[in-house]
């Protein structure tokens, strides 16, 4: 394998079809909902992402194709008045799994965030996805406690739109 990361260029037809294609295979896995993108999603998520300057991602390419692809988003840190950054989306595909695509995406995500001045990474997974959680954990990932008799955090949702676009 000649494996190569590289940030996403949504500028690039080729590049933001590939990138989009990776993402929808995510999507369409259990651990990314099972449904796939919305139509909605694939007509407008390169040029709203494109015109969002906290976007960070990246492509994992196998000689000419792309196998994995990580999405990221700069946020802040109130508590350490840093920037951090929160990797949104991570996949590999589903053949290709295995191999340290995803170690290598996650080093990527390293490597950025440093540049970015960071803090921090974050990240969320589904509790029982337990490939991933060993994969974060690989990468020195841990689950977030500023106190154990308080617990760890939750990541919880408030959907404002009940109906998908």
């Amino acid at each position: 394998m000649s494996l190569r990361i590289v940030a996403v260029d949504l500028e690039n037809p080729a590049i933001s079809a590939a990138w989009l294609d990776l993402l929808d295979h995510y999507a369409h896995d259990p651990m990314g909902g099972g449904d796939g993108l919305t139509d909605y999603a694939k007509n407008h998520l390169a040029e709203r992402l494109r015109a969002l300057p906290t976007f960070h991602g990246a492509l994992a390419w196998d000689g000419e194709n792309a196998v994995g692809l990580i999405n990221c988003f700069e946020g802040f840190s109130t508590f350490a008045a840093q920037p951090l950054l929160n990797i949104h989306d991570i996949v590999v595909r589903r053949e290709r799994r295995g191999a340290g695509i995803g170690q290598a995406l996650l080093d990527w995500a390293v490597t950025r965030a440093r540049e970015l001045g960071c803090c921090k990474l974050t990240l969320e997974v589904l509790s029982n996805n337990e490939r991933a959680l060993a994969s974060y954990a690989q990468a020195g990932f841990a689950p977030y406690v500023l106190d154990p008799a308080a617990g760890h955090a939750l990541l919880m949702q408030k959907l404002l739109n009940e109906e998908k676009p």
